[in-house]
């Protein structure tokens, strides 16, 4: 999964794709690496990040997932938190729903049971604007996986297929470096839930954390790594910036996953 964030404030990649041409090229570019899914936000949610209005966010996204759609058919997620904006994406060409607040939104659920669309629902404490303010857990793998499984209960009541659900731990939301790290050490924990897992930790401050790395731009080695890991533990979607350089470690692991 590529990443293309609409957003003038982006951790990482904030303002260099709010021109379409630029976005464009640089899906285009995602694709000829190896991305799978292009996904596609329109508003920041690193720690402390504004709140965007739901016109302002539609202006960002729907213009390019539109122009996406134009030049191909390769999936498209909105990575969105507003029923509002789910509904017109999907609209525009978008075919998948990756919501960091686990369609908490008003009529979310109710939505995308009706879109029959996959959805990603993320574990998130507290939000965007205050979740890295001393979050605390009593077990973070354990307290993780019972909010997944009961937002997959939701789901599941709402009318959504299980075939459709996605699962993501959430790197980075609300959690300190040792929540992250427990989370990753056990993502076979999460297999037991019985849907297809997400892992996003691509130039996450983990990494810059561990490696010292201060700059998001510094962290493709870290990231890189940190997503071959993920595939060896049974990640079935990565959600990353540097498309390419993953897509190569990927297939390594794959081969050596294969060898007899």
């Amino acid at each position: 999964m590529g990443i293309l964030n609409l957003t003038p404030d982006s951790f990482s990649d904030g303002g260099l794709f709010l021109k379409k041409d630029n976005a464009i090229k640089h899906v285009t570019q995602m694709i000829n690496d190896g991305a799978q899914i292009i996904d596609i936000g329109g508003e920041s949610t690193r720690p402390g990040a504004s709140d965007v209005s739901v016109d302002e966010e539609c202006q960002r996204v729907i213009p390019v997932i539109e122009a996406v759609r134009e030049i191909s058919d390769i999936p498209i997620s909105i990575d969105t938190s507003k029923t509002d904006v789910m509904q017109q994406a999907i609209s525009s060409g978008a075919s998948m729903i990756n919501d960091v607040n686990a369609l908490r939104d008003d009529g979310a659920v109710e939505l995308a049971a009706e879109l029959d669309v996959p959805v990603c629902i993320m574990h998130m404490q507290g939000s965007p604007r205050t979740m890295q303010h001393t979050p605390v857990y009593k077990d973070v793998v354990q307290e993780v996986k019972a909010f997944l499984e009961e937002r997959i209960d939701a789901c599941l009541k709402a009318g959504i297929k299980r075939s459709n659900i996605i699962i993501d731990p959430g790197f980075g939301f609300g959690k300190t470096l040792e929540h992250n790290l427990s989370l990753f050490k056990h993502l076979d924990e999460f297999e037991k839930l019985d849907c297809p897992l997400l892992v996003g930790v691509s130039r996450k401050s983990m990494i810059g954390t561990v490696l010292n790395n201060a700059s998001a731009d510094e962290r493709l080695n870290g990231s890189v790594v940190l997503a071959t890991l993920a595939a060896w533990n049974n990640a079935n979607i990565l959600r990353v910036h540097d498309v390419k350089e993953t897509a190569e470690a990927l297939k390594l692991c794959q081969a050596v996953k294969e060898a007899k």
